[in-house]
């Protein structure tokens, strides 16, 4: 790991990162942009390689030509031409059937070259940017080419895209093969939404303000919800979406990570696995519903047609690669228990949905109700609930709605909110949210990767549901609009506890 002092952005460690799939949308989209994005801040190391894995003949200068394309289109800001000079130098190409060992050899082959031209220490990490069922086939390739090998100072790690398995059973079958060929530190399971600021500040939030974390519990927290909602559609990926659904696809990963980051109890230091080690509590205390308890704590749901930013969008049934009497959810909504001391009793609501009425993912942590008595006599017959709003995207702030008197002699109240935004640090570089990841996978920072035990513990709660919906087909989808949000049953699902959605305007 690179000597750096504490609070100091310094460079990742020197290494190769070589990606299978490396022609495909994430790479051009997220991991290329990202890394340069790297480079411009100054994080990059200055030893790097970056070897792209293809299936079509292709030598350096025609993989470097054709990510240099994908940049001009792709990047999150405007290229600097001198310096993506120096970062096209580094990049390289490998051709060959990923079925085959010669592949594998040729990789060998140039990763010591490249570590002789471009002094990467023998360090690198493999990045599966490929369908989840190539995950095993690949490692075990690596595995047997001797490249996931460590001899002394030198490292080798492996980014795993999600899914990570369709269910607990499948899983727990796909880490036993990456366990048997790699040690559980050299994996590196991969969440986007890890990421994002907003995200990692939760963290800062809670345990760097003194004023939160006394009122962080069961004793003045009503209830908690989080949403990750999405205006677009399944954008061509009907095949893949048929066989996911919104629980595997959002809920089971990223909104169960937001909710063990809210949930966790302070760790002892910053370190990676004294964080997980809470995170994972949290996931184990969450109470595993039985059968009746999911028909009355879920709601599944699918759009049909509507209106999305006014224009007229056809149902899911009608995309692309989607069956015509799918029963495929593009819909969900939990309520979810946490069993101990913190939040015994404190419902925490998910939802998540594909063709929603906006593009927000938000965290709202809402508060118990004051007494009235004291405002009664003034003729205030309700007051709504204090709430802290945590908006991950697509702005990224926290704002805390509270109460304040409306100047004049009658005493009438109003919400008002005290709210930071990230641009009250000035202007912020684009990003795509996979620049801290592979940083951390850079120097070694496992905190915002996904372990095992965490992995276990989420598809231990999602997979019941998804058992219980397999076995008992919807009978009414498509049962919400495009652009609305979502099925009035999700809208049940909260009001018979006395509660409601907050939706974004």
């Amino acid at each position: 790991m690179v000597d750096c002092p504490p609070g100091m952005d310094c460079p990742g460690d020197p290494c190769a990162i070589v990606i299978f799939g490396a022609t495909g949308d994430l790479t051009k989209r997220k991991l290329l942009p990202s890394l340069y994005n790297l480079s411009v801040k100054g994080l990059l190391p200055r030893d790097f390689a970056l070897v792209g894995v293809v299936r079509k003949p292709m030598d350096d200068e025609a993989f470097r030509e054709l990510m240099t394309r994908e940049m001009a289109e792709f990047a999150t800001a405007p290229v600097d031409a001198g310096l993506w000079a120096e970062f096209r130098a580094r990049l390289h190409c490998v051709s060959g059937d990923l079925d085959r060992p010669e592949t594998f050899r040729d990789l060998a082959e140039r990763l010591a070259e490249l570590d002789r031209e471009h002094h990467t220490g023998g360090n690198a990490i493999f990045y599966l940017a490929t369908p989840p069922d190539a995950f095993a086939p690949l490692v075990r390739q690596l595995g047997a080419a001797g490249l996931v090998r460590e001899d002394g100072a030198r490292w080798r790690r492996v980014i795993v895209e999600k899914p990570f398995g369709r269910d607990l059973d499948s899983a727990r079958a796909l880490n036993d093969e990456l366990t048997s060929v790699l040690r559980e530190r050299q994996i590196f399971r991969i969440d986007h939404y890890l990421g994002k600021e907003t995200v990692q500040n939760i963290l800062v939030f809670r345990f760097a303000n003194g004023i939160f974390e006394p009122v962080w519990n069961r004793r003045y927290i009503d209830h908690v919800q989080i949403t990750v909602a999405e205006e677009l559609g399944i954008e061509g990926r009907g095949a893949y979406y048929e066989k996911a659904g919104v629980l595997r696809d959002i809920i089971q990963n990223h909104i169960f990570q937001l909710l063990t980051l809210v949930a966790m109890e302070p760790p002892s230091t910053l370190g990676a696995e004294a964080v997980r080690n809470e995170k994972v509590k949290v996931l184990d205390a969450i109470r595993t519903m039985q059968p009746e308890e999911i028909l009355g704590a879920t709601v599944r749901g699918q759009y049909g047609e509507g209106l999305v930013g006014g224009k007229r969008v056809p149902s899911y049934r009608q995309e692309p690669g989607v069956a015509p009497t799918s029963k495929t959810e593009t819909y969900a909504a939990l309520r979810l228990l946490v069993d101990n001391w913190r939040w015994a009793g404190v419902p925490f609501y998910v939802r998540s949905g594909k063709r929603l009425a906006r593009r927000v993912t938000l965290i709202s942590i809402e508060f118990k109700s004051p007494p009235l008595m004291l405002f009664r006599g003034a003729g205030v017959e309700a007051i709504e609930r204090n709430r802290l709003e945590m908006f991950i995207q697509p702005e990224e702030a926290i704002a805390v709605r509270m109460k304040a008197k409306i100047p004049g002699q009658a005493i009438r109240l109003a919400d008002v909110d005290l709210r930071f935004g990230y641009q009250d640090f000035g202007p912020q570089m684009p990003a795509t949210g996979y620049e801290h990841l592979l940083y951390d996978c850079m120097v070694g920072d496992a905190t915002l990767f996904h372990r095992w035990d965490q992995v276990e513990a989420a598809w231990r709660i999602a997979t019941p549901v998804l058992d219980l919906w397999a076995s008992l087909p919807a009978r009414d989808f498509p049962n919400y609009a495009a652009g609305s949000w979502g099925p009035s049953a999700a809208d049940e699902l909260i009001r018979k506890d006395g509660r409601k959605w907050l939706n974004p305007p």
